[in-house]
């Protein structure tokens, strides 16, 4: 094996990218060491390219949707082994020792890292992980189907698992992009009766395939009172990023129900206060998971056959995927394989 691996870095807060030949890392004694098969290109990953993440040391790698394979251990690393099928997102790692981790609250944890922020990621050839932040990737998944799983899948499917709703609740997921295609699927196969809101009319068909009992054609109609006519929603997962959708949304709960934002907007929400209280309904926000519930989602989907769309790219053409993530042109996953 050669001694060098190629990488794409960042050098600076609002660099361009940068495709290197760099030394492969050793893993430290509590980490494992990742040949990377597919890293997924995620919003959030702006985060490192623009420097909007406070404490990111430069230059940096960024990618926290990392599948591949276990390519060697630290030394007091016994969960993992050479050849394993794993999977990094965007929880990487955490202390164990304070509060919300005494409590096993990982994701809350006071010191939690992150993936290809608070060390290099995914955006190369391997990657070193802390081997609490890696999940098992079943054989059945093909890397580049697993890779935005560690983050949009997870995020959307432990939002899902996490609520109110039960089988045969009416569940309907806002914004059928990144997000939303996986939202919908989870959302049937867990036995939700569907609902697929979108102000894209051209979406209708895809949003059957993927599931959806309805579809809410939001650009030519109310979609709380859409909603309403259903019965009423136990929950709305509100994945696109926009005050103005989770508002138009929030008229459409029924009792107990809840809006889930999954999607951050990047403006304030005002919400209808009373239609809240009448309804004993909440709008609440959902993180993605640590390295378990990521193991979870990859479980399920590889059950289900629940799959993203993604389009593949390689190392060199880093540049253009992520400006493809970044401007909405992407159907609806880039990920690159190193």
């Amino acid at each position: 094996m050669s001694d060098t691996m190629r990488a794409a870095v960042v050098p600076e807060p609002g660099g361009e990218f940068e495709v290197v030949e760099r030394e492969i890392p050793d893993p430290g004694p509590n980490e494992v060491r990742v040949a990377v098969d597919a890293c997924g290109i995620c919003h959030s990953d702006a985060f490192v390219k623009t420097g909007g993440y406070p404490g990111v040391e430069y230059p940096r790698v960024p990618g926290h949707e990392i599948a591949g394979t276990v390519d060697a251990v630290g030394a007091d690393v016994t969960a993992w082994a050479e050849g394993d099928r794993v999977g990094a997102g965007w929880h990487g790692g955490h202390c164990f020792t304070c509060d919300p981790c005494r409590r096993g609250d990982f994701l809350q944890c006071e010191e939690a890292a992150v993936t290809g922020i608070s060390f290099d990621g995914g955006y190369a050839e391997y990657a070193t992980v802390p081997a609490e932040a890696l999940a098992a990737m079943p054989e059945s998944l093909a890397p580049v189907d697993a890779a935005p799983l560690l983050c949009a899948g997870v995020t959307t499917f432990n939002a899902l698992r996490n609520s109110g709703a039960r089988p045969g609740d009416l569940v309907a997921v806002q914004g059928i992009g990144g997000l939303g295609h996986l939202g919908v699927q989870y959302a049937h196969e867990a036995g939700f009766e569907t609902v697929a809101l979108s102000r894209s009319s051209d979406k209708r068909d895809l949003a059957a395939d993927l599931g959806a009992d309805h579809f809410v054609d939001a650009s030519d109609e109310d979609p709380a009172e859409a909603l309403q006519s259903l019965g009423g929603a136990r929950v709305v997962l509100c994945t696109a990023p926009s005050a103005a959708a989770i508002e138009s949304v929030v008229g459409g709960l029924g009792v107990d129900g809840e809006a889930v934002v999954v999607g951050v907007p990047g403006e304030e929400v005002g919400v209808d206060v009373q239609h809240l209280i009448g309804t004993r309904g909440a709008v609440t926000g959902w993180p993605s998971g640590h390295a378990r519930d990521s193991q979870d989602t990859l479980e399920f989907s590889a059950l289900r056959d629940v799959t993203p769309e993604v389009e593949t790219f390689p190392l060199d053409d880093v540049a253009v995927a992520y400006e493809r993530m970044m401007n909405n042109e992407a159907r609806f996953r880039a990920v690159l394989k190193p």
